[in-house]
């Protein structure tokens, strides 16, 4: 009996695609956003308020009671969680969801809030392979990747298979990165 090794190719290659459907989003959702780090936060979105407050100058004249009465004028009271002075002049106070550092002499300070970017947060922790079972299911998706490359090149037949303008084109794909490689790297 023959082996219907082409039947067997379709489907591996389909069943494969079925079960990574996610993972293959995930990984490429976290990749362009991992591929342009330096141009934006792909985990959080900060935003900077300019703001001006009115505290002592002396450092030992601020109490904890004190910076929650300045920070009610921001709606932020709620979410302290502690502070410090870095310098001589600047306080920092953490919140819940961000921080403020103030300049004591001027009073004129920044107020960051922080909230997590939705997906893209998501999709980061998991690329980023937050423990040893995703560590090992990722190693099998990695596997699944290799298996549906080579099952992909023989999925068509003929003029666009394999044989030619399939060759054509994956000759192209694998040059393409060997380039980058060899002016780059």
């Amino acid at each position: 009996m023959k082996i219907k090794w082409r039947k067997w190719n379709r489907a591996i290659h389909r069943d494969l695609g079925y079960i990574f459907f996610a993972m293959t989003v995930i990984y490429a959702l976290s990749g362009i956003a991992i591929n342009h780090i330096n141009d934006w936060n792909p985990n959080y979105v900060i935003k900077s308020k300019d703001v001006h407050v009115n505290l002592p100058a002396n450092k030992n004249e601020i109490s904890k009671q004190t910076i929650l009465n300045m920070l009610k004028q921001f709606g932020e009271e709620d979410n302290y969680k502690k502070h410090y002075f870095p310098g001589g002049t600047r306080l920092k106070v953490f919140l819940d969801g961000g921080n403020l550092v103030v300049d004591l002499q001027s009073g004129n300070g920044v107020l960051e809030n922080i909230h997590r970017r939705p997906v893209f947060h998501a999709v980061n922790f998991l690329h980023y392979n937050p423990g040893k079972w995703w560590t090992w299911f990722s190693d099998i998706f990695a596997g699944a990747l290799i298996i549906l490359a080579i099952t992909g090149l023989f999925i068509i037949r003929g003029k666009n298979g394999i044989k030619r303008r399939g060759a054509i084109l994956t000759i192209i794909g694998i040059i393409i990165p060997i380039l980058y490689l060899i002016f780059f790297y």
